[in-house]
């Protein structure tokens, strides 16, 4: 088993970020909740704690707390914004609300050099505050290390306890430096080796997959993207025959795509694969829906309900494999401590229904998509499989606003290959992350040779990201942008015009539904 960080969540969305910034750093690391008993984490032999931040204020009655026994555990620890105040409240230090809350880019003042935390960071930079409360004094024994022009203590430490905290989020872009000051802790505070690989995770996911599953048979969901295709593998690699894939046409794909995947997991993977042409039926259960949350939920109760159905004409089968990743699972339903935010239903986890029939392994489930790639790279997939852009499992059908209709779904189609062909032609550094088109439900008037129209408008989507989690719009050359609107509304029958998403994530999602 190797050094292992745990994080203990109380609520923050980006505490699998912290998770996976400590993994960069070639350490192991597993979120649990925040109420997790310390006999049980002692059980595993923590190399290091880490409390992450969280919507709530230690201020209030009944604010999350961790068990008593932790603070005095002697394992080191790290607090992260609310994980600060928590650790700062029970060690006796004097907390206060803030008349203004602070958010935000903030200049980070090292004011203790001493402290290893600090260790190549510039006495001043950059870093992202999100607090409502603030530690003013500390007890014997603790340090103010660092301070911003309205947080007196952004940062404090107990070298003999080993135990450090820091206001501000050092898991976050936004953060200068905040990659240094993690490794600090890791390697100086904690004095761990820091050699996890990916590799380690491989052997260690396919010990777990052989021993839950035993001599019982498995099939796997595949849509076509590398999510599905690494869980698949992995999955293959452990328990080998008793595989089964499952590859559903839902008629939801993009131009030739079925094929292209078929071949793709037959010839190049070599897995076992039934392929399933079910698009009537899902495009009969999609008619006239245009909720977005409705579509997502009927694709996901469809694709389980295929699934059962296939896996009763295999004997002894038990599980059901799924690609779902991190932010799949945090965008659907809250994490472990209970404090977070629905943002939308996944198709396999949101719109699962209660009753299954098929229990499930998602192997993935702790990772983001780089380090799905990166997984994929370990286990030696293509890199035309690895390297494929994200494509959401209810496929095309949240791409099109509103109908779900065969008419709608062939201009979509038609128009979404140029998007896919012109970008990928046009040698761009860096590439866009993911780029797609989107059919809008809107319609406008237009002029084509002497003739009026009155068609379809199509949205472009291209975005540039690290994790999924946040996403910036790409700047497109204008030049390309330009080839691209008039390819399609020149070659695609009932579109005449075209504009471009220029929103964020947040505050919008990376998909329009």
């Amino acid at each position: 088993m190797p050094e292992t960080v745990f994080v203990l969540d109380f609520g923050a969305q980006y505490a699998q970020l912290i998770a996976r910034r400590i993994r960069e750093q070639g350490v192991y690391c597993e979120i649990v909740p925040y109420d997790t008993p310390w006999s049980a984490l002692a059980a595993r032999k923590p190399a290091a704690l880490v409390l992450s931040g969280g919507p709530e204020s230690t201020l209030v009655e009944g604010a999350p707390e961790m068990d008593d026994e932790i603070l005095n555990s002697g394992v080191p620890m790290l607090g992260i914004c609310y994980g600060m105040q928590l650790l700062a409240r029970d060690v006796g230090a004097e907390l206060v609300k803030l008349d203004h809350a602070e958010y935000g880019p903030a200049t980070l003042v090292v004011g203790d050099r001493e402290t290893p935390l600090f260790d190549g960071v510039p006495d001043e930079s950059r870093a992202w505050m999100s607090h409502g409360d603030s530690v003013v004094s500390l007890p014997d024994g603790y340090r103010a290390l660092a301070s911003t022009a309205r947080c007196h203590v952004a940062a404090m430490g107990n070298p003999q306890k080993k135990i450090y905290a820091v206001q501000f989020h050092p898991e976050v872009v936004h953060t200068e430096h905040g990659r240094t000051v993690l490794a600090n802790f890791l390697a100086e505070v904690a004095g761990l080796s820091r050699d996890w690989k990916m590799d380690s995770f491989v052997d260690r996911s396919i010990g777990e997959i052989r021993a839950r599953v035993g001599g019982d048979r498995v099939i796997c969901a595949l849509s076509g993207g590398v999510d599905s295709a690494v869980a698949a593998t992995l999955v293959a690699r452990a328990i080998g025959e008793q595989l089964t894939c499952v590859f559903v046409d839902h008629g939801l794909l993009r131009k030739n795509e079925a094929e292209e995947v078929l071949g793709a997991f037959r010839e190049l993977l070599h897995l076992n694969v039934v392929a399933i042409d079910a698009r009537e039926r899902f495009l009969r259960k999609l008619s006239g829906v245009d909720d977005p949350e409705r579509k997502r939920i009927i694709i996901g109760h469809e694709f389980i309900d295929v699934f059962e159905r296939e896996a009763a004409k295999i004997p002894g089968v038990k599980y059901l494999v799924q690609g779902t990743l991190y932010p799949d699972v945090i965008e659907s339903k809250t994490p472990a401590s209970k404090a977070g935010k629905k943002i939308k239903s996944h198709h396999n986890v949101g719109g699962l229904p209660e009753q299954m029939g098929l229990e499930l392994i998602e192997p993935l489930r702790s990772l983001f998509k780089d380090e799905v790639r990166e997984l994929g790279r370990a286990l030696g997939l293509p890199a035309n499989i690895v390297g494929r852009q994200p494509f959401p499992g209810p496929g095309l059908a949240v791409r099109i606003i509103g109908d779900v209709t065969e008419e709608r779904l062939e201009v979509l189609r038609a128009a979404d290959a140029i998007v896919r062909e012109e970008i990928d032609a046009a040698g761009l550094d860096p590439h866009p992350w993911q780029y797609f088109a989107v059919l809008t439900p809107v319609k406008s008037v237009g002029v084509m040779g002497d003739g009026r129209t009155y068609a379809n408008l199509v949205a472009i989507r291209a975005i540039t990201s690290e994790d999924g989690m946040t996403a910036d719009w790409a700047r497109l050359p204008h030049a390309l942008l330009g080839r691209i609107s008039a390819r399609i509304v020149n070659e695609v029958r009932g579109v005449n015009r075209i504009a471009y998403d220029i929103t964020t994530k947040p505050p919008a999602t990376v998909e329009w539904e």
